[in-house]
């Protein structure tokens, strides 16, 4: 595995594991404010998604897609958000934000200024899916996704 130092996605998972493939691991973060909230991180230290060739770019593309299907199905968003920035950390990774008409930050993104007070029941109950959601999830990297 290509790491880089000092690179917080090399050196640690970035979050809950909930599984590491050859080429890709999934993780679940942002339990208090946004369950549900996936991350793809590509296990080698690249920056850009035209690093990989192109094999592996559909292949990533693909695992995205599955995941999101999944979080859709099990977290019942109004919206799912897909990014890719790595302005702040080059690594390369896909974020897949389940989003509710009644989120904090709705419709802004996540990162932007609060919209309303935390719904706290609400919140409550998406994280009661997230048992359901780690099994779903695992069963997308059994696949060839």
């Amino acid at each position: 595995m290509i790491k880089s130092p000092n690179c917080p996605l090399c050196e640690t998972d970035g979050g809950e594991l909930v599984w590491m493939g050859d080429r890709a691991r999934l993780i679940l973060v942002e339990h208090d404010r946004f369950p549900g909230f996936c991350r793809i991180v590509w296990n080698d230290h690249v920056a850009e998604l035209s690093d990989l060739d192109e094999g592996d770019q559909a292949w990533l593309m693909r695992l995205v897609a599955r995941v999101e299907r999944v979080v859709r199905e099990v977290m019942t968003p109004d919206k799912v958000n897909l990014a890719a920035f790595g302005n702040m950390v080059p690594h390369l990774h896909w974020h897949i934000i389940p989003r509710y008409r009644w989120d904090t930050h709705f419709p802004e993104a996540i990162w932007a200024a609060p919209q309303r007070a935390a719904d706290a029941v609400r919140v409550r109950e998406l994280a009661s899916r997230l048992p359901a959601l780690r099994t779903a999830l695992a069963l997308v990297e059994a696949g060839d996704a």
